[in-house]
């Protein structure tokens, strides 16, 4: 049987943004649909709004100042609850009572990734990130709550809350989202392709699907190692 090509997306987002979630069920179907190519998907930060304080704010009166009316946000709610239930998506927009500064969900992201969490780990973070933001109402930025979802994802539930109550990490994340912002990207999700491919936004699955096609094909006839 032939080997499949090997190829690495970089996935820029923030778990507090819902056109992420959509991107991330769109480039998982992507993934299913190219059985092909080997996909390793690593997740990237990035933060819609680093003022939020860390014990968050309450999200309506949040999201009214930053759209200006109820009728502008439910207009905008009405935009992304259907497109989100193609996905598979229940979006609880009226449920969510927090805007979380997301500083800590990166953190635990990270730390899913390392070479001590479980296999698998980072993408079950996310997910269940997502989910927990979305459609469960709960706070993504409450310290407990994510030290419970690394349990669930196999991860030391004690040890990532004492880290979460240090600084560990916290400059390498800001880090990571600097370099993002100095790439030039200024809005999420961004897939990026083998390091070199953008493919912005949460593009539809067939979309997402062609472009692993392409790259697939151009790495194993040795272009993207010439750099063409």
């Amino acid at each position: 049987m032939e080997d499949r090509t090997k190829i690495t997306v970089d996935v820029v987002s923030d778990v507090a943004c819902p056109w992420c979630f959509i991107g991330m069920k769109r480039l998982q179907r992507a993934v299913v649909e190219t059985p092909e190519i080997e996909v390793a998907v690593r997740w990237r930060p990035y933060q819609l709004d680093p003022s939020i304080p860390p014990g968050g704010l309450p999200r309506k009166a949040y999201m009214l100042q930053k759209f200006g009316s109820e009728e502008r946000l439910r207009e905008i709610h009405d935009r992304i609850v259907p497109l989100g239930a193609v996905e598979g998506i229940r979006f609880n927009f009226d449920g969510m009572t927090v805007s979380a500064n997301t500083l800590d969900a990166h953190r635990l992201i990270r730390w899913a990734a390392s070479e001590k969490a479980p296999e698998g780990a980072q993408g079950q973070v996310v997910q269940r990130l997502f989910e927990v933001n979305f459609e469960e109402g709960g706070d993504i930025g409450d310290r407990a709550v994510l030290a419970e979802l690394a349990g669930e994802a196999g991860m030391d539930a004690g040890l990532i809350e004492a880290l979460l109550a240090s600084n560990a990490d916290i400059e390498a994340v800001q880090e990571e989202i600097g370099t993002a912002a100095r790439m030039g990207i200024r809005g999420v999700p961004c897939f990026l392709l083998e390091g070199k491919y953008a493919v912005m936004g949460a593009q539809e699955t067939e979309t997402l699907a062609d472009a692993l096609r392409q790259i697939a094909a151009a790495k194993g006839r040795g272009e993207l190692d010439k750099g063409e």
